[in-house]
Formats: C-alpha cells, structure tokens, sequence
C-alpha cells in the first residue's frame, strides 16, 4: 500500500520514529513486553521516590526545577512572537524553530550559516536565568523551539543529547500546558538491583525552567511520551557550547565567533 502524497507531506518522521499521522501507514510494531520501575522525581528532596514505596527511594542529583519562571504575561508575549513566525515539521509529531548554527554531528562539522542570534525577547531570560548559581555563567548558543499537540501524537524519544557541541547545562523553558519530562535508564540499575528499565518522571508546571545537568545530563536519557502531551505545549530549549569550543579548547575561535552571534539577540528562525 503506497502512502498518499498528503500524508507524507504533513508528516516529518524518519526510520522508527512516528505520529498520530503516519503510524497506519507504517508495518505494526509491538514491543516487547519489559519489567519497568516508575520513580517520581521530588524537587524538595532531590530523591527518586517509588510510587509504591518499595524498592527504596535513592538521590537523583543533576535535576534544577524552576517554578513559574515566566510570568503569564510573559508566557503570552513569548507564545504570540514565535506563532508570528513559521513552524516547520519536525519528527514525532512536532514542529521547531532553530535559532543556532548549522550542525553535522556525525561529520563533526558547526556552520554558522544563516545564524543571526537567539530571538530578542531571549535576552531578558537569559540574564533571569544566570542569576541562579547553577546557571551562573551560562551562555546559550543555541535555542530550539518545539511545538506539541495531542492531535498530532507530539513526543520525543528518550535520547541523550551531543556532548561533543553541547555543554554541561540543558535549558528548557516550559509553557502552555503542564507535562512530564521522563528519564530513563534502559538497562537497569545495578546499585539498587534493579533489573529491566527504570523511569523517573521529572513533572514540569507550565511556565517553569528546568536544568539537567552531571547524571542526569550524560547517563539518564530524557524524552516526553505522547500519553503526557494532553494540551498544546511549547518549549524552548537553550544549549551552550562545550569546553572544546570555549577558551583554551581546539575550536575556540568557533565558539567565541558563535557566541557573538547569539548575544545579539538579533535572531529569526532557521
């Protein structure tokens, strides 16, 4: 059965990943059935707490949750800036927004391209965000707007993001509507003698800000699964750039190029 011209056209997934548009259309796929133990993230106590009590609680450093970031004025002005500009079709469902420089990372290759800078009304967080110490000297280089729905089957899967590029810190400024930002260590976890995979559901209020950063950031793969996409939701992801392309790194000269670039705030989208 061949797909018809307008479904492919209203539809960006690639290879495994898909949405509420393509899935019919692609050979059935039941996973296999797995163990599976869901944590609830506790930003009070930085724990991973059971919901059923039992295996016990344990630490889940890494996580920084930063309630009502935005205020509902400012989620407002945000939301209608970047619906005045165009949304292009992303994988899972979703659409994007790219204010950052051209990446191969399979290449290891950066371009500055078309890159004009982070948006404006970036500039006010930015500097919000750097006065909290664990995003004391952060500085983005690049910003990735995400569009979810429901009647799409918006999700992302659990994935690391690039070390190579990317920094320490990831940024992500949620809005719309509440969700759940899953972490996942796919194969277990030894210390507690956990077999199968191990979720912790990190909740995310609409307008707050979270940081991953250490173990969270290079050993637990984040992703958002379509069952927690109940409303729209728009988010905006800020990465900064790693030590290889900061002063005293190899590309250092690229990285100091990019970062005058994105503090410009001059940006329109890719």
């Amino acid at each position: 059965m061949t797909v018809p011209d307008r479904v492919v056209a209203s539809c960006a997934c690639k290879g495994v990943r898909r949405c509420l548009l393509c899935e019919n259309f692609k050979e059935n796929h039941f996973p296999e059935e797995k163990i599976l133990h869901i944590y609830s993230y506790n930003p009070e106590t930085e724990l991973a707490v059971h919901k059923d009590g039992k295996p016990a609680s344990f630490p889940f450093p890494g996580v920084l949750l930063w309630e009502d970031f935005l205020s509902e004025e400012e989620e407002k002005e945000l939301i209608s800036s970047m619906d005045k500009d165009t949304w292009n079709l992303s994988q899972s469902g979703r659409k994007k927004q790219d204010f950052g420089p051209k990446v191969n990372f399979k290449k290891r290759k950066v371009r500055p391209a078309n890159f004009s800078g982070l948006p404006a009304l970036s500039k006010k967080l930015v500097l919000r965000m750097q006065q909290e110490k664990t995003l004391a000297g952060f500085q983005p280089v690049e910003q990735c707007n995400l569009d979810y729905h429901p009647q799409r089957g918006s999700a992302i899967d659990p994935h690391l993001d690039d070390s190579w590029l990317w920094g320490e810190r990831l940024v992500t400024v949620n809005m719309l509507s509440d969700t759940t930002l899953t972490m996942s260590l796919e194969q277990g976890f030894q210390q507690l003698g956990l077999l199968g995979e191990v979720n912790v559901e990190v909740a995310l209020p609409r307008r707050s800000l979270v940081v991953l950063y250490g173990e969270a950031r290079h050993r637990w793969k984040h992703g958002i699964l379509r069952k927690d996409v109940r409303e729209r939701r728009v988010c905006s992801t800020y990465r900064e750039l790693s030590a290889e392309f900061l002063p005293g790194g190899q590309h250092a000269e690229l990285g100091a190029h990019l970062l005058n670039i994105a503090a410009s705030f001059n940006g329109a989208p890719i």
